[in-house]
């Protein structure tokens, strides 16, 4: 879909294709009435702007719309309207050892747990055992520094669901992501 095609769509067709780059619904709705974007730019930086003044609960929400990472049903389940635009973000939990995948699933109940939200990670390009490793390394966080990370990260996700949405990736990567 070209920019120009998703300025033309109507609010509701909009809001069913942002909601599939971010589950938060004050984050739709303020970049539905920043429409008609001017450049792929323009939409990162309002991307940018309005999920910084989010509050907690919007975060949450967004989180909520996340597979646990190394869940394969949860996967399943949770991609399952989401498929085209999260395609690959876990590609390499499929070929995780199942070690690895147990450490997994025992760090986001852990994480569950102790924040109360799952584990929210930029997944493309990272090994499970990076994602693992990430995980280890935020659970000791506390709860505030916690969301910060988390939303820093669905921000990335976002940023790179809106690039496939809107056909500005061609096999690589926001360098800015």
């Amino acid at each position: 879909m070209t920019l120009d095609e998703f300025n033309a769509l109507s609010s509701s067709d909009a809001k069913h294709l942002l909601i599939q780059c971010c589950a938060a619904q004050a984050w739709v709705d303020r970049m539905i009435a920043k429409r008609p974007f001017a450049t792929f730019d323009d939409v990162l930086l309002a991307t940018d702007h309005i999920w910084h003044t989010l509050s907690e609960a919007d975060f949450l929400e967004a989180f909520e719309a996340h597979p646990q990472i190394g869940n394969v049903e949860s996967l399943r389940a949770k991609y399952a309207s989401t498929k085209t635009l999260a395609a690959g973000e876990q590609a390499a939990v499929a070929v995780a050892s199942e070690k690895v995948l147990r450490d997994l699933v025992d760090g986001n109940r852990v994480y569950l747990q102790k924040f109360g939200f799952i584990f929210i990670v930029f997944a493309t390009g990272k090994s499970a055992e990076q994602m693992l490793s990430l995980l280890q390394a935020r659970l000791p966080n506390d709860r505030y520094s916690e969301i910060k990370n988390a939303a820093e990260e669905q921000c990335k996700i976002t940023r790179l669901r809106l690039q496939k949405l809107l056909g500005e990736i061609d096999g690589k990567e926001d360098k800015n992501i």
